[in-house]
């Protein structure tokens, strides 16, 4: 896997925390994969397999340890607050957090050791970014 892989496989597991994948969530990936420069050179035709590895994983027990397992062999640690606002930003896409998807960033961020200050301002800009008019 690699670091833009694992940055996908994050996005896909946050869409996919409340049990529903919204079609704002699956834009909002197109749009970061498509815009960001951490994927230039990125083969989008990838996202395919590593959203049915990502789905896969989510079936078994311990699923979502394994996806950080493999998020943290390939994300080198300068992308943690790349990765944490990716996360935030697939989960404010749809304009509304669920629980689960609370969840899921809180362990997020402490897999990822992103501080509690860098963090409340990651999430305050996502929501600032997904505001609904």
């Amino acid at each position: 896997m690699t670091p833009q892989d694992s940055l996908v496989a994050l996005m896909i597991t946050v869409s996919a925390a409340d049990s529903s994948i919204r079609t704002a969530e699956l834009l909002a990936i197109e749009q970061v994969v498509n815009q960001l420069p951490v994927f230039a050179g990125f083969d989008t035709d990838r996202i395919k397999v590593i959203s049915q590895t990502v789905f896969d994983l989510l079936e078994v027990e311990d699923g979502l340890d394994a996806i950080f397992g493999l998020l943290r062999e390939a994300l080198p640690p300068r992308l943690n607050e790349t990765a944490y606002a990716l996360a935030c930003d697939v989960a404010a896409s749809d304009g509304k957090l669920m629980q689960s998807e609370l969840r899921l960033l809180e362990e997020i961020r402490h897999e990822l050791n992103i501080d509690r200050l860098h963090a409340a301002a990651i999430e305050r800009g996502a929501r600032a970014r997904f505001m609904h008019a």
